[in-house]
């Protein structure tokens, strides 16, 4: 079977993920993507204009993938919507067992960005944590939990999931994502049995 070259800008990112996903932002530079890519630096500077932009866009490209990832783990797990939240944070736990596992690249880009809250990284990195907040509420909001529990609940599972990412991290232990899925479990199902307390 013939294989089909890829676009130069889409080898050009596809080397820049690998490479700050895998050692960092601050410690790749330009020319080792470009020299990954197969690409001359002035044709990197083409597509892209300055690192900045290009960290950006690595960010941009991670974000549909990463929230179809959370999509399907959802839809493949079985029971209600409590089971399934804590079903994802399984996946991730097996995931995170991985050697080529590093965390998440928009919470340790972040990390390296702190100090300059204005770069498109930064702006990239907080437009996916609202998508994936925003598709957890509604998610809640179906399941009949009115919408601003909904959305403090969303608030508190991806606290959950990124405070299990920085924990797992630094311990290299996934069982810390599994013991965050089940108190995201426990907490969607109290909010579920809300109503029904509430009864008179």
């Amino acid at each position: 079977m013939e294989t089909v070259a890829l676009p130069t800008r889409e080898r050009i990112l596809q080397a820049a993920g690998k490479l700050f996903y895998g050692e960092g932002i601050r410690a790749v530079s330009v020319d080792a993507v470009a020299e990954k890519a197969g690409v001359t630096k002035r044709t990197l500077y083409y597509h892209f204009r300055s690192k900045d932009e290009l960290i950006a866009a690595y960010l941009e490209t991670r974000d549909p993938p990463n929230l179809a990832w959370f999509r399907r783990q959802y839809a493949e797990a079985e029971g209600d919507v409590a089971a399934r939240i804590e079903a994802v944070f399984r996946a991730l736990a097996s995931a995170a067992g991985h050697a080529r596992w590093k965390g998440c690249g928009f919470l340790r880009t972040s990390v390296e960005l702190f100090n300059m809250p204005g770069h498109p990284a930064m702006r990239a990195g907080r437009a996916h944590k609202t998508r994936l907040e925003d598709w957890l509420c509604g998610l809640f909001e179906d399941a009949g939990i009115d919408s601003a529990a909904a959305r403090d609940l969303a608030r508190q599972v991806v606290l959950l999931i990124d405070g299990s990412f920085a924990v797992v991290l630094l311990h290299r232990d996934p069982g810390y994502m599994e013991s965050a899925g089940r108190a995201a479990c426990r907490l969607v199902r109290a909010a579920l049995d809300e109503p029904r307390r509430a009864a008179p």
